[in-house]
C-alpha cells in the first residue's frame, strides 16, 4: 500500500487540474458575491448559481480591471487550479464581462488582457512617429477606398512622400496571415519610415482579423513605428492598442504620419519674419551701441582742431625765425667774403703784381739768390700763369 503526504496530493491534484483541456481554459456564468481586494491589488469574490458557489481570484493586473459589484451577473474567464496552501479550489480568473455579451466580445477582452499582461500595449515602448517620412508603408487591400484615401490625403498634404503599399485581404480567413506577411515584408525592405495598418469600417466580425494574436503580435514585432487606422472612430481592435499611434480613421492615420505642407510654408514663413525682425533688432542695437561708443571716444580723444591750428601757428612761427635767421647769416656770409676778397692775392695780382715758383718743387721765389742761370719757373699773374728760364745771373 503506497502511503501519500498532503503536499504530494496537493500537488497531482493541480496538475491533474491544470492539465485538463476544459479546465485549463473555460467560462463560468454566475452570480458575483463577496467581493474584496487585498491591499496588494488582488480581487477575490464567489461565483454562485441556485446549487452551488465557486471561488475566484484576479491577481492585480487583471483586478484592474473589474467593475462588477455584489449581485452582477456575469461571465468570468480563466482556468480552474488548486490552491496548494490551503486546499482550495478556485477559479483563476483574467477576465470578467457581463451576462449576455457576445462570445467575440468577450474573446477580445480575453485577448485584450493576456497581451496587456505581457506589456504588449504598454506606453514606455510607443515610438514616436518620423517628422518628414519619405517612404511610408500601408498595410491593407490594394483595391477599394482606403488605399485610395491615403493617397489622396497624403498626396495633398505631403507630396514629397512616397506610398509602399504592402497588398493583403483584411477580411476573411486570409486575412491574418496576410496581414502578418505584410508587415514581414515592409520590415525586410529596411527604408521605411512609418507603416500605416488600416481598413474600412465594419461589424466586429468584420474587424476580426485586427483583434488576432499573430497579427497584433506582428505589429508589435515590426521595427518601424506603425499607425493603426481600422474601422470608424468607435472602432477599437487589439491592432490599435499595439500599434504605437492609433487613427479614428484611415484618412486621419494618413494626415498623423504626414505634416501638411500649408502649414509647413506658414511655419517657415513665420520663422523667416521672426528671424528678419531679430536681425533687424540686433542690427540696430548693435548700430546704437556703435554710435554710442564713437561719441564717447570722440569725447574723450583730444582736440584736433585746436591742435592742428596750434601747429599751423608754430609752423608759421618758425619760418618766420627761419627766414629771418637766414637773412642774418646771409649778410655776415657776404660780409666774410667782402672780408676774404679784401685779403685775396688776386686782388694783389690784379695790381700787375705775380707770384713766381720753382717748377721741379712748387717753391715760392722771394729772393734772387733763390735762382740760377738755367733755372725754370712758373709765373702767376691775375688772369693766368706762364714758365719761364732764367737767362742771366742775378745783380
Amino acid at each position: 500500500m503506497q502511503i501519500f503526504s498532503v503536499g504530494q496530493v496537493a500537488r497531482y491534484l493541480n496538475a491533474f487540474l491544470t492539465s485538463d483541456a476544459i479546465l485549463s481554459d473555460l467560462w463560468v456564468a454566475g452570480e458575483v458575491s463577496n467581493v474584496s481586494q487585498s491591499p496588494a491589488g488582488h480581487v477575490f469574490l464567489t461565483l454562485k448559481d441556485r446549487d452551488c458557489q465557486l471561488r475566484c481570484v484576479m491577481f492585480r493586473r487583471a483586478g484592474r480591471l473589474f467593475q462588477a459589484a455584489n449581485g452582477d451577473a456575469v461571465l468570468a474567464h480563466g482556468r480552474i487550479a488548486l490552491y496548494e496552501a490551503t486546499g482550495a479550489l478556485q477559479l483563476y480568473v483574467d477576465v470578467v464581462q457581463p451576462e449576455g455579451v457576445g462570445l467575440l466580445h468577450l474573446q477580445f477582452e480575453q485577448m485584450r488582457a493576456k497581451l496587456e499582461a505581457e506589456g504588449l500595449f504598454e506606453i514606455a515602448r510607443k515610438r514616436r512617429l518620423p517628422t518628414f517620412p519619405q517612404r511610408i508603408g500601408v498595410v491593407t487591400s490594394p483595391t477599394g477606398a482606403v488605399i485610395r484615401d491615403i493617397h489622396n490625403v497624403v498626396s495633398r498634404r505631403f507630396p514629397l512622400a512616397e506610398l509602399v503599399v504592402a497588398p493583403t485581404p483584411v477580411q476573411g480567413d486570409e486575412a491574418v496571415m496576410g496581414i502578418a506577411d505584410a508587415f514581414a515584408a515592409l520590415a525586410a525592405l529596411g527604408n521605411i519610415d512609418v507603416v500605416i495598418v488600416a481598413r474600412g469600417g465594419g461589424s466586429m466580425e468584420e474587424l476580426q482579423a485586427f483583434n488576432d494574436e499573430r497579427v497584433a503580435r506582428a505589429i508589435f514585432c515590426c521595427p518601424i513605428p506603425v499607425v493603426s487606422g481600422v474601422g470608424h472612430e468607435t472602432d477599437y481592435t487589439i491592432a490599435d492598442y499595439v500599434a504605437d499611434v492609433r487613427a479614428p480613421t484611415p484618412s486621419a492615420a494618413a494626415e498623423l504620419v504626414v505634416p501638411d505642407r500649408f502649414d509647413l510654408r506658414y511655419q517657415v514663413e513665420n520663422k523667416q519674419r521672426r528671424l528678419l525682425a531679430a536681425l533687424s533688432d540686433l542690427v540696430g542695437r548693435r548700430q546704437s551701441a556703435l554710435r554710442a561708443r564713437t561719441e564717447s571716444l570722440q569725447h574723450l580723444g583730444p582736440d584736433v582742431g585746436t591742435m592742428r591750428l596750434r601747429v599751423d601757428d608754430l609752423s608759421r612761427r618758425i619760418a618766420s625765425r627761419l627766414d629771418a635767421q637766414l637773412l642774418v647769416s646771409g649778410e655776415k656770409v657776404n660780409s666774410r667774403v667782402r672780408q676774404l676778397t679784401s685779403l685775396s692775392p688776386l686782388l694783389t695780382l690784379s695790381r700787375g703784381y705775380a707770384v713766381v715758383r720753382q717748377r721741379d718743387n712748387g717753391q715760392v721765389v722771394c729772393s734772387v739768390e733763390a735762382v740760377a742761370r738755367g733755372d725754370q719757373l712758373d709765373v702767376r699773374v691775375a688772369d693766368g700763369s706762364f714758365g719761364v728760364v732764367v737767362s742771366a745771373e742775378s745783380k
